[in-house]
């Protein structure tokens, strides 16, 4: 018999481990051949090794999942709009505004890579609280509307700051804040939605990813000439809709529930994804990180390179949200079809591939064609295959968690690959383009080698077909 999304509780039932875990919560490596099951629960631990790689049954998404996966779309919208806002329009135009065009580069790439760090330290930090709380609201919600409140402070302290150091340090706090809301909600995915839904749960949540990123842009050019009212818009936004989500979402209470046993050493090591006790989660791991880096080194700066290397100077903030919406087209038709596809199929690393070769080719447009055409190439081509890879990789990924007890903590960890790259590229391309004369060329070449290393770094994956 077939599941249904109405034979689901609200909440996550304890799953009982066949294997014994450590002081971590994360299972010993002789562990990871054994697939982590209970009857009627809303998910299953990802098997780790050759032999247990098998195909998730299928569930009818209706009722109760439904309502959960249409309101984490729109979640999504409001998280990562300020991520498509704020490092990609608001925050060069801020640091242009502070220091001038000459130390824009260098600036922006100081301030991201200080603010990449606070991401890569904030989103495990997070899982790990959240996975330890206790409340009558769960263990997801309070941090969830506690992250959006005090990160709307934050970007009203960014607002406000007239200086770099002022708005270096409102830029960590942002990357702090959000992250404790982000890394809860990315883990109602592994808590509350079983395997053979996961596809189409994830093609839903990278919708309101891309939608949020590109929408956010969209919207942030529009603040181009009233920076400080852009970030109070989106701050106002991620609160309304996460504390609508907790609400209409709730989770059930777990206030009675042990609280697992903490290991700082242990924890400590968790910032190091071992190849040899969670192999692959290492390769998951890796692929994401290094296909982000390659797309986001060159639309970090995608305002600067409209700006010089196109040679649209002034009109360059007028034709981001034109480009945004190109790329959302295509983002769109493989995200729908990506997840839905590969639950069907029971297949999900060729559609990961396949998504990066198309990423991958995409950098190759504005390489040929230095033109505002080769960018509208470049953005409607990196639509197809980003949409597809944040869809299905998401799903992928889902069913190589290290363990059941410590989701949000993992997919904390696993964040860092998507987080890291996105704050963090832009900076690595500033330094690419400073060591290459102050020119753009070099960083569509690189992107191409990053992104297709990225795609294929899923082969190795032996628990996920």
């Amino acid at each position: 018999m077939t599941p249904t999304s109405d034979d689901l509780p609200e909440g996550p039932r304890p799953v009982q481990p066949t294997v014994p875990s450590n002081l971590s919560g994360v299972p010993d490596s002789a562990a990871l051949g054994s697939t982590l099951t209970t009857a009627g629960s809303p998910f299953s631990a990802a098997p780790t090794t050759a032999t247990s790689a098998q195909r998730p049954d299928k569930v009818k998404v209706r009722g109760r999942l439904l309502k959960l996966m249409l309101s984490m779309l729109v979640a999504n919208v409001a998280i990562f709009a300020i991520w498509g806002a704020v490092p990609g329009i608001l925050l060069p135009l801020q640091i242009q505004a502070l220091v001038g065009e000459k130390a824009q580069n260098g600036t922006l790439a100081i301030v991201a890579t200080i603010g990449a760090f606070a991401a890569m330290v904030a989103q495990p930090i997070a899982g790990l609280v959240s996975d330890r709380t206790r409340s009558r609201f769960g263990r997801r919600a309070p941090w969830m509307v506690v992250g959006v409140l005090l990160g709307g402070l934050s970007l009203l302290f960014m607002s406000t700051a007239n200086g770099v150091v002022q708005l270096a340090i409102a830029w960590v706090m942002v990357q702090i804040c959000y992250n404790f809301a982000q890394g809860p909600l990315s883990a109602i995915l592994p808590d509350r939605v079983p395997s053979g839904a996961r596809g189409t749960f994830a093609s839903l949540s990278g919708l309101g990813l891309m939608l949020g990123s590109l929408g956010g842009s969209i919207v942030a050019a529009q603040f181009a000439k009233a920076i400080p009212a852009g970030y109070l818009t989106f701050a106002g936004i991620a609160l309304i809709v996460i504390v609508l989500f907790v609400i209409i979402n709730p989770d059930r209470s777990n206030k009675g529930e042990p609280k697992p046993p903490f290991n700082l050493a242990a924890f400590l090591q968790t910032f190091w994804v071992s190849p040899r006790k969670h192999p692959d989660f290492f390769w998951g791991f890796t692929g994401r990180l290094l296909l982000y880096a390659g797309y986001f080194m060159v639309t970090g700066y995608q305002l600067f390179i409209l700006q010089s290397y196109i040679g649209l100077g002034d009109g360059a903030v007028a034709m981001m949200p034109l480009l945004s919406l190109v790329s959302l087209v295509g983002i769109i038709i493989t995200t729908l079809v990506g997840g839905p596809l590969s639950d069907k199929l029971g297949r999900r690393k060729p559609v990961v591939i396949v998504a990066g070769i198309v990423l991958a080719i995409s950098l190759l447009f504005p390489l040929i064609m230095p033109t505002l055409t080769g960018m509208f190439l470049f953005s409607f081509i990196s639509g197809l295959g980003f949409g597809a890879y944040q869809a299905v990789d998401t799903a992928l990924m889902s069913e190589v968690l290290p363990s059941k007890d410590d989701f949000a903590k993992d997919l904390g960890v696993l964040n860092i690959a998507a987080t890291l790259p996105q704050t963090l590229a832009p900076g690595i391309a500033g330094a690419i383009i400073v060591a290459f004369g102050n020119t753009y060329t070099a960083l569509f070449p690189i992107g191409i080698v990053i992104a297709l290393l990225g795609a294929f770094a899923v082969l190795p994956i032996k628990s996920v077909r």
